[in-house]
C-alpha cells in the first residue's frame, strides 16, 4: 500500500510475508528457453520459491524445464498463468517485444514481476511498466545480472567508499565475438535496437548505479551496421556502437559495444572507473563470458580484489525471489530502470 510522508515523498509498505506464513512464493515462468530455464533452476536450487507453472511456445523447452520442477504445471499462455489465484509472481524470459506488455498484464493481475532485460524497447514502454508496478505496489525486478557478480560488488563498494576521490571517467566495453541466433534481434521493431540495448544496457546500468544515478547532461553516439554508419530510421540494428555520456558531475562515460567483432577472443567485458585517487575495474578473464575479476589500480600497480569462481548466473532472480518472500512491494529503485532507458534512447537518437 502507498503512504505519503509530510514532504509528499511516496513510500510503500510491505505486503504480508510468505516466509512469515511458513510458505515460499509461488512463481510462474513465462519463457523457459536457455536463459529462462537457467533462472528457474537457480531459484529452485536456492529454495527461495516454488515453481507453480511454466509456459513456453516451444514444447521441448517446457519439457526440459519440467525436469527441474516436476511439481509444476504446464500451461499454454500467460492468461492461463494469471488466472491462478495462488501465484505470487511471474518470471518473464520472452523476446524483447513482449516484455512490457506481459509485465504490465502480470502486474495488473496482482503478480510481482522479474523480467529479462530490456524491460521495454524504449523509455516509454519502460516507464509504463514501472508505473504499473507502483500503482499495484508490486515488486519489479529486471535481470541486470552483472550487478550481482562478486567482482562488481567489490567495484561498487570501492566507488561508494569515496576512496577513488572524484570519479571523472568511466570506460565501458562489451564486445561479443558472436551475434544473437534469433532473427527477431535484427528487427528494430521487435528488439528496440542492436548491441546497445542487448549488451550496452548492462554497462550503462553498472556505471550509473555505481555513481548513484547522477544527472545525465549530454549523450553523443555513433552506430554502425556491417562497418557502415547507420541511423535507427533506416530499419537496421547496430552491430557496433560508441557513445560518450557527459554527467552533471562533469564526469564522462565512454561506451563501446558490439556483436561479431573480430576481437581475437570470445568476449571483452569491462567497466573501469578512474578517480583522482586511482582506479578500479570489473573485467572478464581470458575472453570468458562467465569469469570476472575486480582490480584496484594505484598508478602502475594493480591489486586483485576478487577472482573466480563465482556462481553468479541466476543470482539476480534469486535476490528478487528472496525480496518477494520477505513481503516487499514496490521499490522506488525501479525508477532506475527508466533512467537507464532514457540514456539508451538518447544513444539511439529517439
Amino acid at each position: 500500500m502507498h503512504q505519503t510522508t509530510p514532504d509528499n515523498t511516496q513510500t510503500t509498505t510491505a505486503l504480508p510475508s510468505a516466509k512469515a506464513s511458513g510458505t515460499r512464493p509461488k512463481l510462474g515462468f513465462l519463457g523457459v528457453g536457455w536463459i529462462g530455464r537457467n533462472r528457474m533452476e537457480a531459484i529452485v536450487k536456492n529454495k527461495v520459491a516454488d515453481v507453480a507453472c511454466i509456459a513456453d511456445v516451444v514444447p521441448q523447452n517446457t519439457s526440459e524445464a519440467l525436469k527441474s520442477a516436476p511439481a509444476a504445471v504446464a500451461v499454454n499462455s500467460l492468461d492461463a498463468m494469471l488466472e491462478r489465484s495462488d501465484l505470487d509472481g511471474v518470471v518473464i524470459a520472452t523476446p524483447s517485444a513482449f516484455h512490457a506488455e506481459q509485465s504490465i498484464l502480470s502486474l495488473e493481475a496482482g503478480k510481482a514481476v522479474f523480467c529479462q532485460k530490456p524491460l521495454g524497447r524504449n523509455v516509454e514502454e519502460t516507464r509504463r511498466v514501472m508505473e504499473a508496478a507502483r500503482a499495484g505496489n508490486k515488486l519489479l525486478g529486471v535481470d541486470l545480472s552483472y550487478r550481482h557478480t562478486a567482482a562488481m560488488q567489490q567495484v561498487y563498494q570501492v566507488v561508494q567508499s569515496g576512496e577513488l576521490g572524484h570519479v571523472y571517467a568511466v570506460e565501458l566495453v562489451f564486445h561479443n565475438a558472436y551475434g544473437p541466433d534469433k532473427a527477431w534481434f535484427y528487427e528494430p521493431k521487435l528488439s528496440g535496437g542492436g548491441c546497445v540495448i542487448d549488451l550496452g544496457v548492462h554497462l550503462v546500468d553498472l556505471a550509473l548505479w555505481s555513481l548513484n544515478f547522477p544527472r545525465v547532461k549530454e549523450v553523443q553516439s555513433s552506430l554502425f551496421a556491417k562497418g557502415k554508419p547507420i541511423g535507427m530510421a533506416e530499419g537496421k540494428v547496430e552491430d557496433y556502437a560508441t557513445a560518450n555520456i557527459t554527467l552533471g558531475t562533469g564526469a564522462n562515460i565512454s561506451l563501446s559495444c558490439s556483436w561479431n567483432l573480430p576481437a581475437g577472443q570470445e568476449a571483452i567485458i569491462s567497466a573501469t572507473f578512474y578517480g583522482t585517487n586511482g582506479g578500479v575495474a570489473f573485467k572478464n578473464m581470458n575472453g570468458s563470458f562467465y569469469d570476472f575479476v575486480a582490480e584496484r589500480y594505484h598508478g602502475t600497480k594493480a591489486e586483485r580484489l576478487c577472482s573466480p569462481p563465482d556462481e553468479w548466473s541466476g543470482r539476480a532472480g534469486v535476490v528478487w525471489a528472496e525480496r518477494l518472500a520477505s513481503g516487499q512491494g514496490f521499490d522506488q529503485q525501479a525508477e532506475e530502470f527508466v533512467k537507464v532507458a532514457e540514456v539508451l534512447d538518447k544513444i539511439y537518437g529517439r
